[in-house]
């Protein structure tokens, strides 16, 4: 392969990879509490002596293909998205930094997103069926702990969870130095990894009936798809260009006037 298809078909790849990350976004434009991803890409061109070095644009003329290549990284993007009301009493978001903390079958995951509900042990959940866990282990609501008028739940911008006015718990929030070091595992989850040094946030306020949606710009994302399509037919136009002139040179070595 030449080094110019090569490079084109590099830059078309990553173009690729990018219109598959705006897509998913744009599918989870209306789910609570999911954030949108970005991706980073870093080109590398080996040397003589084989040693990968970072380039960056604009890029030096094309060489042999296996010389040059492109990685990617997807990034998540966790700023906060905007709340809507529903004024379910067990929806909850959080006003500031912070995750939710929740008992997963994997163990402990964080995440923003609050429509939780009641297991039929009156323990609140999330929609997987999964503890919502607070500073003392699971929150339970049962209704031994409600009042004449049935299970009155309100629950207080610091977390705590009262039933029919009595303290039930207070909901765990925690708060991740380097976000970087959560895993996207999917529906709004991250999983800690080893590097996640926790900590309880100082200004997270949580917001009853309320829920955080999703952080991507629709419009933004359909703008930036557009221009990914243009890029990457752009690339595929190169492809073919260099292609037609190779066959050509081919086809015109050895001819005789």
């Amino acid at each position: 392969m030449s080094g110019e298809i090569y490079m084109a078909a590099a830059a078309a790849l990553a173009y690729e990879k990018r219109l598959e990350v705006i897509a998913n976004n744009l599918a989870n434009v209306n789910t609570a509490g999911f954030k949108r991803d970005d991706v980073a890409f870093q080109a590398y061109l080996s040397s003589a002596e084989s040693a990968a070095a970072t380039v960056y644009p604009p890029y030096p003329a094309a060489q042999a293909g296996a010389s040059f290549w492109v990685t990617y990284e997807s990034r998540t993007d966790f700023s906060p998205g905007p709340l809507k009301q529903t004024g379910n009493r067990l929806d909850l978001a959080l006003n500031g930094k912070g995750f939710f903390s929740v008992e997963s079958p994997d163990g402990p995951v964080y995440t923003r997103r609050g429509n939780f509900t009641l297991s039929p042990d009156g323990v609140l959940v999330t929609q997987e069926g999964w503890p919502v866990q607070g500073t003392s282990g699971e929150i339970r609501l049962d209704a031994s702990n409600a009042g004449p008028a049935g299970l009155d739940v309100t629950v207080g911008e610091d977390g705590t969870v009262r039933v029919s006015g009595r303290d039930v718990g207070r909901l765990r929030i925690e708060d991740v130095t380097d976000t970087g070091s959560l895993l996207k595992i999917g529906h709004g989850y991250f999983k800690p990894t080893d590097a996640a040094e926790t900590a309880e946030p100082e200004a997270a306020r949580v917001a009853q009936g309320f829920l955080e949606m999703s952080n991507v710009e629709a419009v933004r994302a359909m703008t930036e798809m557009i221009e990914i399509l243009r890029g990457y037919e752009s690339y595929q136009r190169v492809i073919r260009s260099v292609d037609e002139a190779n066959a050509k040179s081919i086809n015109e070595v050895g001819r005789t006037s």
